[in-house]
């Protein structure tokens, strides 16, 4: 990597991909001490998702905007490393909704508390007025209109 010096001048979009890869590697890293292995990009996102409510793997990839084949893959992963459950639909038998295992809630309070552990040692370094200040500028970002006719989806493109 370039000194922080250099970092100036770098284009905006690659210094941001460089920031959240950083950012996904001391996760990684974190959730690899605490006994979770990061096998798929999209775990994170399945995780938080169900939390919110049980869906069905279709679903799960509408929400996700992956195709269902795609859910399908990543669901059997997750629950194959015991972070998923499948479960009959009350509503249609013929139906399974992901539930979240425990060790699935284990992962997603780790990953919170990564997030908010890394936001303070953030705060620390820079002074939190600045991270508000990042917050804002990222929130804009990402809140910036799409092309007309599609969805924003819960999983970043």
């Amino acid at each position: 990597m370039p000194p922080r010096k250099d970092r100036q001048h770098m284009d905006f979009g690659v210094l941001l991909g460089q920031a959240y890869e950083s950012f996904v590697r001391q996760l990684h890293a974190h959730l690899a001490e605490h006994g979770h292995e990061m096998l798929g990009a999209s775990y994170g996102y399945v995780l938080r998702s169900l939390a919110e409510s049980p869906r069905t793997a279709s679903q799960l990839g509408e929400q996700l905007g992956i195709t269902a084949q795609g859910a399908a893959k990543v669901v059997d992963e997750m629950v194959r490393h015991g972070y998923l459950e499948r479960r009959p639909d009350p509503a249609d038998k013929r139906a399974k909704l992901l539930h979240l295992a425990p060790r699935g809630e284990d992962m997603l309070r780790t990953v919170r508390d990564f997030h908010a552990a890394y936001e303070k040692h953030l705060a620390a370094r820079i002074g939190a007025a600045q991270v508000a200040t990042t917050r804002t500028v990222l929130t804009e970002i990402t809140d910036e209109p799409t092309k007309p006719g599609r969805t924003r989806t819960f999983r970043p493109s």
